[in-house]
């Protein structure tokens, strides 16, 4: 099992290309279940997730080709030959449900294991349900499968109101709604920018969306969607990480593609912490403004607000920090399994429930650490980079879900980062 070895003090300066979303892009992917026509990804990150997402399209019955070393996906779904997404592959990633919604709504029927994914809360797909039930969808579950039926062959649109907020069960219900029989409306809808994302893509199809990136989306059903070549948008996520790293260290780093808009809040509390953001031509410049980071209050929020998926990369940042700072998880329970490692590292953090009060201390040490999901791991990273001494982070087979060439592109900055091949 492979690990990555970062040895901190050192100041990072040059550019960071960041990729297409990785949320965003499996996504979209299940869009070419709705079309006999071809779909075509570009801008594509190169990460195990979106190959486990191939997998399970293939399994289903459609083309996926990997192009340009993996930046576009050429897809086509001419015919659905098989309509049960099995447990195997279901069960290494959440985004596997999306599935769902595009069999329900083009050919009527599905049978989807329940997902499986990363353990940081429960994350139950309730509300993806009650979606496709508003629309008529008969629904069994048995033998941990969800097997699903659109009496007369087709969904009908329904008035969706989301008890909270759930960017998933959005886009389940966006995806199925597309081909639904009349209008959808979707109240309480997520507003994040995959969403956004999601119904250009589908307009570009020939769906008929408005008031995406609103609270409310409203969908007139088509009796068919064409083919359409789509750019993924970036990641912002990659995005906010990447400018916690000359945050963290020193230096000063360039994030190429990287807009304001994505990571608006995120951008507010850095400026409260004393990271400079300026917005180019070519990016967002990171810097910090002056001597050490000052200690925030962070509470994450579905967007517009703080994104859940920076808090353990933030906490990393907060733990070197002038000052104590409060963190509040408020989207899912056990997310704060970092802590502990970021503690074998010096780092003074106390956990009760869903707040985590961070006291920054002068300088972390180096240790040997353990990812225990997706987002933890590239904190650990960061971490070392800020670390005296050697960090070895094992488990990094969560690092490469959501993140391509981690080391490389850490590494043409000035850090010292190695992969270390397992055995």
């Amino acid at each position: 099992m492979d690990s990555i070895m970062v040895r901190g003090g050192g100041e990072l300066h040059g550019d960071i290309p960041i990729a297409g979303a990785k949320n965003a892009c499996l996504t979209l992917m299940p869009a070419t279940l709705l079309s006999e026509e071809p779909l075509t990804l570009t801008n594509a990150p190169r990460l195990s997730d979106i190959r486990t997402m191939t997998q399970l399209l293939q399994s289903l019955g459609a083309e996926v080709a990997s192009l340009q070393g993996g930046q576009v996906l050429a897809m086509s779904s001419h015919r659905i030959t098989n309509h049960t997404a099995d447990y195997d592959i279901v069960r290494k990633m959440r985004a596997s449900i999306l599935v769902l919604g595009p069999m329900l709504a083009r050919d009527g029927h599905a049978v989807v294991s329940l997902p499986g994914g990363c353990a940081i809360g429960a994350r139950p797909v309730d509300l993806h349900l009650k979606a496709l039930e508003a629309m008529g969808a008969e629904l069994d579950l048995r033998d941990g499968y969800v097997h699903a039926k659109a009496p007369g062959g087709r969904l009908k649109g329904a008035v969706v109101d989301f008890p909270f907020v759930s960017v998933g069960a959005t886009e389940n219900a966006l995806l199925a709604a597309t081909l639904a029989k009349g209008t959808t409306v979707l109240q309480n809808a997520a507003r994040e920018p995959e969403i956004v994302d999601l119904a250009q893509c589908l307009r570009r199809m020939g769906a008929h969306i408005e008031g995406e990136g609103s609270g409310t989306i409203t969908v007139e059903g088509v009796d068919r969607l064409g083919g359409a070549t789509h750019p993924v948008v970036t990641d912002r996520i990659e995005l906010g990480t990447y400018m916690l790293a000359p945050a963290i260290c020193g230096g000063e780093v360039t994030c190429l593609g990287g807009r304001i808009d994505l990571v608006g809040a995120f951008c507010e509390k850095l400026d409260e912490a004393g990271i400079s953001v300026t917005e180019t031509d070519r990016g967002l410049k990171v810097a910090r403004k002056n001597g050490r980071v000052r200690g925030v209050n962070v509470r994450t929020e579905p967007f517009p607000g703080f994104p859940t998926d920076l808090q353990a990369q933030m906490m990393a940042l907060l733990c070197t920090a002038d000052g104590v700072s409060v963190l509040e998880e408020t989207i899912f329970e056990n997310r704060f399994m970092h802590a502990p490692e970021l503690m074998r590292m010096g780092a003074r953090i106390d956990v009760h429930g869903g707040h985590a009060t961070v006291t920054g201390v002068d300088r972390l040490r180096g240790a040997p650490v353990m990812a225990t999901d997706l987002r933890a791991s590239v904190s650990l990273i960061l971490a070392g980079l800020a670390a005296e001494g050697e960090t070895v982070v094992s488990r990094v087979y969560h690092l490469d879900r959501g993140y391509e060439h981690v080391e490389a592109k850490l590494g043409a900055c000035g850090a010292r980062i190695e992969r270390i091949s397992g055995q």
